[in-house]
This record gives structure tokens, C-alpha cells and sequence, in this order.
């Protein structure tokens, strides 16, 4: 077997290892929102807002999938069919005869082999030449940009949360984000968020009782403290205790991490699972996967980064799928990044900072086993980028319209969706 080169040849373009994506790789693995309003308070590590309400099932679930650190799509989506790929990247491009659900023009990445049942079933795309509006290689940046979805505006609020916000119903678990830090931008707005460390984390902090008793002594003590206080920190007490006894049927659910592989990625999936098998209410999770900024080391089919992540995102989001069961028909999964990467290989077996990317979208509603978009042609020049040719936007449009029958001028202000046709009519 090939081993990866020990030498340490001069580097193209950006730095080896980007400062600047080490210190948001730090961000939590899995995110989301509670879509309620009223004020906040804090019991143990649940933030929670608003008043109680009864649990509402969802009738659809999205699930974002976010590859931080700019995925190359171009060696995940491989676009065999045009030759300047093969003569841009002399060693780390993919071989043709190697490529999974080849059509005429692209294929896909052999350690994606897992997603095949998905796509065969018609229940994977891929949308090739897609991002943001206009190139920004900053990863700060472009994830501000891509989450915020609204160009121009001076208000910070993420797509994700105005989307929340177009939901008739409101409930104590529309959504639940499981998170060590502050939510990411897609999330933030005017409707209040709740967020947990992890969903063992989702109960009175030292209401040791709990498991036994669901009246233990610290819920007893607060319930009396905060039973009949009017004011907004009162309703936001009953609340938080309304919404961790709601939750009991997801820390109830089957822990089947064990079929997601080992990785990051696969354990977050897992609980995302179990709060979907739970029936809760929620509609919106978000999860992030980071390393796949590959200044150096991508590597080919023998070695290197590319080759793992790509083997890890397959058996997670296959597992994913395989997991949740009777909820399994409303689930809509789209997995994106804040940017590609140039079209020319480095002197590092690695890929810089670029443009165009590729998007993956699965599960309900998905008009799959095709590929979707405008292809541009490659440049082999030293900077040269994948030209966008489908605004991201006009993908998770269409999910929101055809899953949730929101409004997506509310959801993307002031943009008009190109017609893709990726998803399938509600």
C-alpha cells in the first residue's frame, strides 16, 4: 500500500493548516432550536423559553448537515466527464473506473459505497455547482453568509430560525439542539432557543430522583417556588420543567450508536435518531462535521483524509437511515458546506480554499438517484474555482416548500428560487 509522503513540498495558495477554521472547529457537533417565545432562563444546561404547551408531532423533519472546513465536492460528486478534472489533479483525482452510480458525467466517491442503497432507491441527489452567491474563501465568513441566508441584511437571523418562526403550532420541543456552545447563526433570531450538552443533559440539574420518581425533591422545590409566579421568568420555570418531563420518550429510545461507526460524525447522528424515534415534536436539527479542510494530506484511494471522512459520512448518514424506524418517512437530510475548493491540486496532495461545491440531499420528498444542476467546465489555471451555477438557496427552497409548506419568500427574503426540481411535490 502507497504510504502518505513524509516530504513537506512547497504549498500553494493558503496555509497549511487555516487558524482561523482550528478555532471554529471547536464548535459543537450537534445543534438545534426550540421554537418558542417568551423569555429564557437556564435549569442545569437547558435553556428553555416560553410557556408549556402538549407535544405535536411533526409531520416532517429536516435534518442539516453542515461540512465544516470546506468539503471538496469535486471528490465526493467526481465529474469523470470532463477532462480538465483528471488534468488538473494528476494525483489525487479519482479514477473513473472506480466511480459509484456513474451516469455519463459524474459519479461518486467509492467510499460512498454505503449511500448506494439510498441513491439505487431513489432516495439520494446530488446537486452539483452550488453555493453561495458570490465567492468568499473566508470559513468565518461564507458559514455567516451561508446560515444567515439573506445578502445584505443587517439583521442576524439564520434561515432556520425565520423558518421555525413560519410554523402555525408552537410546542416546548419543536426543536432541540444538543450543544456546548452558542447556537450557530442559521439558528439565531427572534424565536428563542433551547439548547442541552447532551440529551442525558435534557433534566433538572440535581434532581437526583428523577428516574423514579418524576416529582423528585428539586422538581418538588421549584414547582413550589415557581408554580404560580406570574411574571415571565415563571412561565420560563414551568416551562423548562414541562419540557424535560416532554423529552422522557427520547432518553427512553434505543441507543444504537454501535451501527454508525466510529467516528464523530456517526455518534451525533445516533442521538439525532433517537430524538426523531422519540416523536417529540421536533422538526429541526442541526449537526456539524469538521476536518475537511484539507490544505494537505487529501490524498487518493490508497491513503489519506479524504478516503476517511468520505467512509465516515457514508456509514453515519446509511446508519442514519437505517435508524429511525417508523419516523423514517418524514425525514428530509441535506448535507452542505460553506465553500469547495480550487480545481487544481497543491504541492501537498491537498486542495486550497475555492468556490463551487457539491450538496447531498436525502431521504423524504427526494426525487433521487440523479444529479442535479448547470455544469460550468473546469479552468486548469493556479486559481482557478468550480463557477457556481446554482444558488444553495434554491435547494433547501425547495425542501422547505415541498416538506413544510412555509413560505420561502419569509424564509429568503428577497430572493427568487431557480427550479431545480430535486424535490418531489407535497
Amino acid at each position: 500500500m502507497t504510504q502518505n509522503p513524509t516530504s513537506t513540498p512547497r504549498q500553494t495558495g493558503d496555509t497549511a493548516c487555516c487558524s482561523e477554521f482550528a478555532a471554529l472547529s471547536r464548535r459543537s457537533l450537534l445543534r438545534g432550536a426550540l421554537a418558542l417565545g417568551g423569555a429564557s432562563t437556564v435549569v442545569g444546561s437547558a435553556v428553555v423559553s416560553a410557556s408549556a404547551s402538549s407535544i405535536v408531532p411533526a409531520s416532517s423533519v429536516l435534518v442539516v448537515l453542515s461540512l465544516r472546513g470546506a468539503a471538496d465536492g469535486l471528490s465526493l460528486v467526481v465529474p469523470h466527464g470532463d477532462p480538465v478534472y483528471y488534468a488538473a489533479r494528476p494525483r489525487i483525482a479519482i479514477p473513473k473506473a472506480s466511480l459509484l452510480a456513474q451516469d455519463a458525467f459524474f459519479g461518486l466517491h467509492p467510499k460512498l459505497a454505503p449511500l448506494l442503497p439510498l441513491w439505487n432507491a431513489g432516495s439520494l441527489a446530488a446537486v452539483h455547482a452550488s453555493g453561495l452567491p458570490a465567492p468568499n474563501r473566508s470559513h468565518f465568513s461564507a458559514m455567516e453568509q451561508l446560515e444567515d441566508a439573506d445578502p445584505g441584511s443587517s439583521a442576524r437571523v439564520g434561515w432556520l430560525n425565520r423558518l421555525v418562526g413560519t410554523r402555525n403550532h408552537q410546542t416546548p420541543l419543536q426543536a432541540v439542539g444538543v450543544v456546548s456552545g452558542p447556537p450557530p447563526t442559521e439558528l439565531v433570531g427572534p424565536v428563542p432557543l433551547m439548547t442541552v450538552g447532551s440529551l442525558a443533559d435534557m433534566e433538572i440539574a440535581g434532581d437526583d430522583q428523577y428516574d423514579t420518581d418524576p416529582a423528585g425533591k428539586r422538581r418538588r422545590s421549584l414547582q413550589t417556588l415557581w408554580g404560580t409566579e406570574r411574571g415571565p421568568l415563571g412561565v420560563a420555570m414551568r416551562s423548562a420543567m414541562q419540557a424535560t418531563t416532554d423529552f422522557t420518550p427520547v432518553r427512553s429510545t434505543a441507543d444504537n450508536t454501535a451501527s454508525y461507526g466510529d467516528s464523530d460524525l456517526g455518534r451525533a447522528l445516533s442521538e439525532v435518531a433517537r430524538v426523531i424515534r422519540g416523536n417529540v415534536g421536533v422538526e429541526v436539527l442541526t449537526v456539524d462535521q469538521g476536518d475537511w479542510d484539507m490544505h494537505t494530506g487529501l490524498g487518493t484511494l490508497e491513503w489519506g483524509q479524504m478516503i476517511t471522512n468520505a467512509g465516515n459520512l457514508a456509514t453515519a448518514v446509511a446508519a442514519f437511515f437505517g435508524d429511525l424506524g417508523d419516523q423514517a418517512g418524514k425525514v428530509t437530510l441535506v448535507a452542505l458546506s460553506e465553500f469547495g475548493r480550487r480545481v487544481v491540486e497543491n504541492d501537498n496532495y491537498g486542495l486550497d480554499h475555492g468556490y463551487g461545491n457539491a450538496m447531498l440531499v436525502a431521504g423524504a420528498g427526494v426525487k433521487g438517484g440523479q444529479y442535479y444542476g448547470t455544469w460550468p467546465g473546469l479552468a486548469n489555471t493556479l486559481d482557478a474555482d468550480l463557477t457556481v451555477t446554482t444558488d444553495y438557496r434554491s435547494v433547501l427552497a425547495e425542501i422547505v416548500s415541498t416538506r413544510f409548506g412555509s413560505s420561502t419568500a419569509s424564509v429568503f427574503p428577497g430572493f427568487t428560487p431557480q427550479i431545480l426540481g430535486v424535490m418531489r411535490s407535497a
